[in-house]
């Protein structure tokens, strides 16, 4: 089962773009990953304030995922990379 929604997680890093450090989250929920990396770059626009060499976006799984385990429904959180 996927996850219900996608978050977009703002990133600082090194000059060579390693070392990042996820510095803000987007609040904005999205349905798809493909609309989450489509808003990138106006997200990046509001976040330049950042003070690294490099700022960078990935987008990541997010919600609650449901399963049925000996007839009890359990929910779980879930976070990822991405």
């Amino acid at each position: 089962m996927g996850p219900f929604y996608y978050v977009m997680a703002i990133l600082g890093c090194g000059d060579d773009g390693a070392g990042c450090v996820e510095q803000r989250l987007e609040t904005t929920r999205y349905a798809s990953i493909e609309a989450c990396q489509q808003a990138m770059p106006i997200a990046l626009q509001r976040h330049a304030d950042l003070d690294y060499p490099v700022v960078s976006a990935t987008c990541r799984a997010a919600g609650i995922h449901m399963a049925n385990v000996g007839g009890a429904d359990l929910r779980r959180a879930v976070r990822r990379g991405g």
